[in-house]
């Protein structure tokens, strides 16, 4: 099979990448690596009750302690949405010594696109310029003026709901209406900025739409909030109800479900990537397809692990790794329950419906100086004010019908407050393949060195202080407030491992997310990623993949590839 164009995975990025490639003319197979799922017939449990669900949604604690042992511990993981995740016996990772990294994977037609949180949010040059400011890693090749018009095209084609703000920490993007802030988000808000008027609580940027899409079949959000189930709605993006029904629509595409990427193949004499290889995981058989254009777009880690496996005479440390840096430098962010607060005041106020986002605070420290707090960067918050319902019975005292007729009635509200702090890039933070363990495929697995550092406990101690002051000031009574890490991959932002930079002896990807080593070879998924910053990464994924297709149509339409 000869084609264009390949693109190995379909999650958030491979589904742009697929978009984005067919739409310009070219001819592309687009392979993943798990079962095929169907826009809105293969959600087998959208809508199903409780009492339809064989353990009422809460899921069999013997079968997850046995094949979930990781992904139950996602706070989407239940008995509705386990079939959107990996069965972790079946698909093993490895720890190095001192290591604690949970890795959140959904190996599905879609991937985390079905799962994901939907923060969307725009990085700014506080970011792009962090490495080359304090010395932290390399410097990223590219500032947010290269990425603004590709971050325009994402927004405008997914369908982000948000606030303008007018913050340089978070540029302002193409928003639909925002949701709305509840009354005890509103009144924090106001007086914090009354406080510290360049700290701003705003709603949550989310890819749920509050103006339908008719155009693309996708309608506005019906604030159920069961979004990791599957939204038949088409009223979040996901690659089923957005980027793979518009590749589709060319005729171009081809997708091939089932296929799990053993090897990228490599001409040295030509220095391009020639196709790719698959084991069919129904059959066991082997497969292979070429084409003039490779994209990786597996998540983070897997690609970094395609690569890594893709070794050679020519590339003995891996495709595209003459740098010897591929693997390192990988990252997560540093998050934590930074403050939970009861707010008094408000029990004759109520909601209605379930919104899918909650409120963010974006960073404030470090901005134009170093303020001095133990650590050079940033963090901000995502949480939101939230009132107790009847399941407040499971942790209070009472009894008799008085109190079960009070458990009726809303209940008290409090405030959370999550940090994200950036994450350092570090050498000793990296990806290997294992010598002891294979997965079902006879692969071998992935294993994973990571450690939190001085930088990021010294930003997350800083964040609990600042956050009860805040929810302090707001009205609240702290409860509780933690600043240790959680482990590693707790974020489910894990990125790295194959970074961009100026330099092809201290990187692996160019300007444009291409390989130094292999010009016609991509990586646009979080593998990319030089540095962390402290918001959620996913809209940079989807910015930095459409344009690095385009330069790809570009440079092929041209005759360079």
């Amino acid at each position: 099979m000869d084609f264009d164009a390949i693109v190995v995975g379909s999650g958030i990025t491979g589904g742009w990448a697929a978009k984005e490639l067919t739409e310009a003319g070219l001819k592309v197979l687009l392979l993943e690596r798990g079962r095929m799922i169907e826009h809105q017939t293969g959600y087998g449990n959208e809508t199903k009750a409780p009492w339809e669900m064989p353990f009422r949604g809460v899921g069999d604690a013997e079968l997850y302690a046995r094949e979930y042992a990781v992904q139950v511990k996602n706070r989407h993981f239940n008995e509705y949405t386990q079939d959107h995740f990996v069965n972790d016996a079946a698909n093993p990772y490895v720890t190095a010594p001192g290591t604690d990294f949970t890795w959140f994977r959904s190996y599905q037609l879609g991937g985390r696109s079905l799962t994901w949180g939907r923060q969307s949010y725009r990085w700014s040059d506080y970011d792009f310029g962090a490495n080359k400011r304090d010395g932290h890693g390399t410097d990223w090749p590219i500032r947010y003026a290269d990425l603004a018009p590709w971050y325009d095209k994402v927004e405008e084609f997914i369908g982000v709901s948000g606030a303008a703000e007018g913050l340089p920490q978070l540029p302002d993007g193409r928003f639909q209406p925002p949701m709305a802030l509840n009354v005890v988000e509103q009144a924090a808000r106001e007086k914090i900025m009354a406080r510290w008027p360049e700290r701003r609580l705003t709603i949550g940027r989310t890819a749920n739409l509050t103006v339908a899409k008719d155009e693309e079949g996708r309608a506005a959000c019906q604030n159920r909030s069961i979004c990791a189930r599957g939204c038949s709605y088409g009223a979040y993006f996901s690659t089923q109800s957005s980027t793979l029904p518009a590749a589709q629509k060319t005729g171009r595409l081809t997708l091939v479900t089932d296929a799990v990427v053993e090897k990228v193949d490599y001409d040295p004499k030509t220095r391009r990537a020639t196709g790719v290889r698959w084991i069919d995981t129904r059959t066991k058989a082997r497969k292979q397809a070429t084409a003039r254009i490779v994209f990786l777009n597996a998540g983070a880690f897997n690609s970094v692990h395609l690569l890594l496996n893709s070794a050679s005479e020519a590339m003995p440390q891996g495709l595209a790794n003459s740098s010897g840096v591929l693997g390192k430098h990988i990252m997560d962010h540093a998050s934590t329950l930074s403050a939970i607060a009861m707010m008094p005041g408000f029990e004759g106020y109520t909601t209605f419906g379930n919104r899918p986002t909650g409120v963010v605070i974006p960073r404030f420290r470090n901005m134009e100086t170093i303020d001095g707090k133990g650590h050079s960067r940033g963090f901000s918050y995502q949480g939101g004010a939230l009132q107790s319902g009847w399941t407040r019975g499971k942790r209070e005292g009472g009894i008799g019908a008085d109190y079960k007729n009070g458990l009726q009635a809303p209940g008290p509200w409090r405030m959370v407050l999550v940090a994200f702090a950036d994450c350092m890039p570090r050498a000793t933070n990296r990806l290997t393949l294992s010598k002891t363990k294979v997965d079902a495929n006879g692969l071998p697995a992935l294993e994973i060195a990571f450690a939190f550092g001085a930088e990021e406990k010294a930003a997350l101690a800083d964040a609990r202080a600042e956050a009860a002051a805040m929810l302090t000031h707001a009205g609240g009574q702290v409860i509780m407030g933690l600043d240790s890490p959680n482990p590693g991959g707790g974020a489910i932002h894990e990125m790295g491992g194959a970074r961009m930079g100026l330099d092809p002896k201290t990187s692996v990807l160019d300007r444009f997310s291409r390989a130094h080593d292999a010009g016609n070879l991509f990586v646009t998924d979080g593998a990319q990623m030089s540095s962390s910053a402290c918001q959620n990464p996913s809209l940079t994924y989807m910015a930095l993949t459409a344009r690095a297709a385009a330069h790809a149509v570009e440079r092929l339409k041209a005759g360079a590839l």
